[in-house]
């Protein structure tokens, strides 16, 4: 099977899989690589500016791998033999990178609200901080006090997965083939455009939803989709080659 997919497409897939082996392998002898390489927010003491790449090669768990990959063997294979490689790559990363700058938009300022708060409870924020780079934290705040819980959370919590990138593909193939038609679970048939637009309105309204206990980078689908669309229109208006 791997010899009939394009090159990009391939060798995205060839590094998810090896990033979520090395996950898998690495945690049992006590190295997390999920908190490592997920993206954390930019103002969280734990970001690393490789997380911005290295996120959307981190997968949680089989379920999240698998229907990611899955979604982008059908459809980005699809786009990329449409497109080219090159073409296909830059997309694929624009998608990434616009979802994590989503997420991060909305995030940051979560995040910052929460130090001043913290602040004008006469928290020691420095030495928060310092607890959290080194897997700590205070359990007597964290049970007590929903601002330090939050921040906590929030700063320890890091996204990962090629969710969004796989929503900006979507985006891109229900704009060029709106009525092509997707087999939910595998017996109904729905045409692109409805199945990707009811997808993103339910990922919208699960960000408006702002539960900080719900495990989905919302706004991070949401990113990729929304620069997967502005890409495609781009490219349609300017270049109407290989474009329906």
């Amino acid at each position: 099977m791997l010899n009939n997919l394009p090159q990009v497409t391939k060798n995205i897939l060839i590094l998810n899989i090896v990033f979520f082996l090395a996950t898998f392998i690495l945690k049992s002898q006590g190295i997390d690589l999920i908190s490592s390489f997920g993206a954390h927010y930019v103002n969280s003491p734990l970001f690393q500016p490789f997380q911005v790449v290295t996120h959307f090669f981190m997968h949680a768990d089989i379920l999240h791998i698998f229907f990611n990959m899955w979604l982008f063997l059908m459809l980005g294979a699809y786009l990329e033999n449409i497109w080219g490689p090159k073409r296909f790559f830059i997309f694929y990363i624009c998608c990434a990178l616009g979802s994590f700058a989503l997420y991060n938009i909305i995030g940051v300022y979560e995040i910052e609200a929460l130090k001043n708060q913290l602040v004008l409870e006469k928290f020691d924020l420095n030495e928060i901080n310092n607890m959290i780079q080194n897997g700590e934290y205070n359990s007597a705040n964290f049970e007590n006090n929903p601002v330090y819980h939050d921040y906590v959370v929030k700063s320890y919590t890091p996204m990962v997965g090629a969710s969004g990138a796989i929503f900006g593909v979507l985006t891109a193939f229900a704009i060029l083939f709106p009525n092509t038609e997707f087999r939910i679970y595998f017996l109904i048939p729905v045409k692109a455009k409805y199945f990707v637009g009811l997808y993103l309105l339910w990922e919208i309204y699960q960000a408006y939803q702002n539960n900080i206990n719900d495990n989905t980078a919302h706004l991070a689908h949401i990113g990729g989709a929304i620069v997967g669309a502005a890409i495609v229109l781009f490219w349609r208006k300017s270049d109407r080659t290989n474009f329906w």
